[in-house]
């Protein structure tokens, strides 16, 4: 028996006609966070999400994806969901434990993750179980 893929699509396919959507499910591997990177940017090129926004989400996916490696407990899934006029990012893992600002150290190295993404997205926040951290933009044009 061949062991299950790393990196798993959950979903590929619009769920609305004006809404477009992807899910993909990994294995909780630092090492698998630049994949998940390049796969949301392909997604963001095919749905032709401006380059300036589309810089701005691969690092909130990034920082995403990274903490619920770090901090979570078991599978990562990434979610994004394309309406029109706002993207949302999706990262759940298994830790009920929620994602929190922290402060960092001057001198620190670590810790800025979430300060980041509540620069770059219009709204983030952590869902009521707090597995999911969700960040959301505003697409350019749209008010």
């Amino acid at each position: 028996m061949s062991p299950a893929p790393a990196v798993v699509p959950l979903v590929a396919q619009p769920t609305t006609p004006t809404s477009r959507c992807f899910a993909v499910a990994m294995t909780p591997d630092r090492v698998r966070v630049a994949r998940i990177r390049r796969i949301a940017v392909a997604h963001l090129r095919l749905w032709a999400v401006p380059d300036a926004l589309t810089e701005d989400v691969r690092l909130v996916v990034s920082e995403l994806v990274t903490n619920s490696v770090e901090h979570g407990h078991g599978t990562v899934v990434l979610r994004m969901r394309h309406t029109g006029s706002r993207l949302r990012i999706e990262v759940t893992d298994e830790n009920p434990a929620p994602a929190q600002l922290q402060d960092a150290d001057d001198e620190g190295v670590c810790g800025r993750g979430l300060f980041l993404v509540a620069s770059l997205a219009d709204a983030w926040g952590v869902s009521d179980d707090g597995r999911t951290t969700w960040a959301a933009f505003t697409l350019a044009g749209e008010t």
